[in-house]
């Protein structure tokens, strides 16, 4: 079963429905070391999903240890489609199918006309797009019937989006009592790409309502040879040292935090020497939690 005490925040990882998280991963579920899984059940819809995690799902799910993350709601797109009427109903059977103990989607908007789907991007932060985003989120609770919560995003169109961003989703999260899924990775982006202070961008955001943390690695690139270093959050390395040393700072500031969870795409965990540094870092989460949560 599961090994930490109860007065702690659970960690726990982001399930990946493929044979490489599987291989990654198949020790620290026989040793009883993830204590809560993060499953993004929209992902399910599309596909079929192997018996494993099928059977990982629901025994998380009987033992009310099972989050649920959503990617492709789009709370943020200015127009109610059909694909999001759609959603909701499949998210509905979701909700009877398995217990959650709450529901997380990302802040943003990732799908407007003909444009199905993308990355989510932020909205510019408007009156119209505050009230138009509390339908949204009260559309999810109402389907939900347990708490639900919005994901920081790591990408912005320039320094505007990155101040507003905390202001937007405490408005948002107002009406439905909602809480804060906090990306320390997205903050890290954030902090790289805009030159800000941790404490800087943490008094942006509610932190007394940060109820999920999310750590994992990205990546680097340029948009041309001459141009600084941009940090974009891919999910496909090693944690940074820096995102473990803003775990250790928020875990002192957020008193409510219920569950820590790792994530990283399964398919790129395909060596053993990542695989062994998933491990690790993982590991590392749980001591960082041990001592400071």
């Amino acid at each position: 079963m599961f090994k930490r005490k109860q007065n702690l925040p659970w960690v726990g990882l982001s399930l990946m429905a493929d044979s490489h998280f599987l291989t990654a991963t198949r020790p620290l579920f026989e040793q009883g070391e993830v204590e809560v899984l993060e499953w993004s059940f929209d992902a399910g819809w599309e596909d079929t999903i192997p018996s494993w995690a099928s059977e990982l799902i629901d025994f998380y799910s009987q033992r009310d240890r099972l989050l649920g993350h959503g990617v492709t709601y789009s709370l943020l797109s200015a127009e109610w489609s059909n694909r999001q009427m759609h959603w909701l109903k499949q998210f509905q059977a979701e909700c009877s199918r398995h217990r959650y103990v709450h529901i997380s989607e990302h802040f943003g908007w990732m799908s407007a006309g003909n444009f199905a789907r993308s990355a989510p991007l932020p909205m510019p932060y408007t009156p119209d797009a505050v009230s138009l985003g509390r339908d949204r989120l009260q559309r999810l609770a109402d389907a939900a019937k347990v708490p639900v919560g919005l994901e920081n995003l790591a990408f912005a169109f320039g320094q505007k989006d990155v101040a507003d961003q905390g202001k937007f989703i405490t408005e948002l999260l107002e009406p439905v009592d909602g809480f804060l899924l906090l990306d320390l990775h997205n903050l890290f982006c954030q902090i790289h790409n805009f030159q800000l202070s941790i404490p800087e961008l943490l008094a942006s955001y509610p932190l007394a309502r940060v109820r999920e943390l999310h750590l994992s690695g990205g990546s680097w690139s340029r948009t041309t040879p001459d141009s600084n270093l941009v940090r974009r959050d891919t999910h496909d390395g090693a944690v940074p040292e820096a995102v473990f040393d803003l775990l250790a700072i928020v875990l002192k500031q957020c008193t409510n935090v219920k569950a820590v969870i790792l994530e990283r795409l399964g398919h790129t965990l395909n060596s053993e020497p990542e695989i062994e540094q998933f491990r690790q870092d993982f590991n590392r989460i749980k001591q960082i939690v041990k001592r400071c949560g």
